[in-house]
């Protein structure tokens, strides 16, 4: 079967994060599948992509012990937050033109970082984050998902 395109877009809110000394990890996770229709979603007045879809089911599978916030739209997709043991993380999603009726969709994971942390270059997210893992095995469960890879970007 064919694949949904691969579309390598990292917010660019992640890519300025905590621009002192160190740079920010966002851990990306990457998976396609056709379980949502995005013909659903609200508008982005921002720019028109896709990735509200994946936030709301993230809200709907994780609330009410780990909240999720609405998802927000930005121009380069649609983030939400989390709060997790404590620590908070945005999420951001897009999603890239469907193939075949099946899109590629980008998770994006950024841990909020405290000023001390970032002096010290400590707090990124990682893939061994228990709120990535969490997330991730989440993913991977799914039936619906398909080729769920996980990656750092900075």
């Amino acid at each position: 079967a064919s694949r949904a395109k691969r579309h390598t877009g990292v917010c660019r809110s992640a890519q300025t994060l905590g621009r002192t000394d160190h740079r920010q990890m966002t851990v990306v996770v990457r998976f396609s599948t056709k379980m949502f229709d995005v013909s659903r979603e609200r508008p982005n007045p921002i720019n028109p992509i896709a990735g509200e879809s994946l936030l709301i089911w993230l809200k709907d599978s994780l609330s009410p012990t780990y909240p999720v916030t609405e998802p927000d739209p930005e121009d380069w997709g649609w983030y939400s937050h989390i709060e997790w043991a404590g620590t908070n993380y945005m999420l951001g999603s897009s999603a890239s033109e469907p193939e075949d009726g099946e899109r590629e969709w980008l998770l994006q994971i950024v841990r909020s970082k405290s000023l001390k942390e970032r002096l010290l270059g400590r707090g990124n997210a990682t893939t061994a984050d228990p709120c990535v893992m969490h997330i991730v095995r989440l993913l991977s469960a799914e039936q619906g998902f398909h080729s769920v890879q996980v990656e750092s970007a900075a």
